[in-house]
Parts: structure tokens; sequence; C-alpha cells
């Protein structure tokens, strides 16, 4: 019996260093993984603050105005091209072209325009939900 609960002790002693182990490298590979992933994530964030100053150069006032000289045939603002506001036309109203087509063949409900007040959701009588 004492032999039987040495080799228990023994076995139960490895066990538990095999699982220590375990415990250890698996830690060590998740602080790699980790260490590798905060460099890839610093290498982006670089990348990122390349392409913004990439982005701030080629949009320098100056070198758009030169562009746009160089490839726009651009002329200046005229008096004549200034108009009032009273001048410019109405806006137009805003109808439901698809619903006045289905009310014409009688398969729709009443045609409404967007925003008029017309609901269009059905109502349940008071009392019953």
């Amino acid at each position: 019996m004492l032999r039987f609960l040495n080799v228990v002790a023994i076995l139960a002693l490895v066990g538990s260093a095999v699982y220590a182990y375990s415990i250890k490298y698996q830690t060590i590979l998740r602080a790699e993984q980790i260490n590798k992933m905060k460099h890839e994530a610093k290498a982006e964030r670089d990348a990122i603050a390349v392409l913004r100053a990439e982005w701030s150069f080629l949009t320098r006032p100056e070198r758009v105005q030169q562009l746009a000289d160089k490839y726009l045939d651009l002329q200046p603002l005229t008096v004549g091209q200034i108009v009032t506001a009273q001048s410019l036309p109405e806006k137009p109203e805003r109808t439901d072209s698809i619903g006045r087509k289905l009310d014409a063949l009688g398969l729709g409900g009443a045609a409404t325009t967007p925003g008029s007040g017309g609901d269009s959701a059905p109502t349940t009588p008071k009392g019953k939900r």
C-alpha cells in the first residue's frame, strides 16, 4: 500500500510539473503574440502618418493652384454671372408620379407628396392593440 501511494504521489508531481510548464510556454507564446501585434500596430500608425504627410504635401494650395492653371481653363468671374435670388427659378413641387399612375389604374390609395402630411401607416382602433 505504501508503494502505491508513493507511485501516485510521484505521478501527481510529474503531472503538475508538466501542467506548470505547459502554462508557462503558453504564456510566453501569448506574450510574443502581443508584442508582434504591438509592432504591427505601430507600423500601421507610422504608415498612416506617412500617408497623412503625403496628403498634406499634395494638397498644398500653391500646388493645387499651379495644377488648376495648367490643366483647367478657368476664367475670372464677371459681373454678368452674378444674379439675385429673385431671378432664380422656383423649386418644382415634388409629386408621387408612381402613386398617381397606380391610382389611375385603380391599384393604389390616394397619391400624396412626401412630407405633405398624408400618413400611409394603418391605424388601429382605440383599445385594440
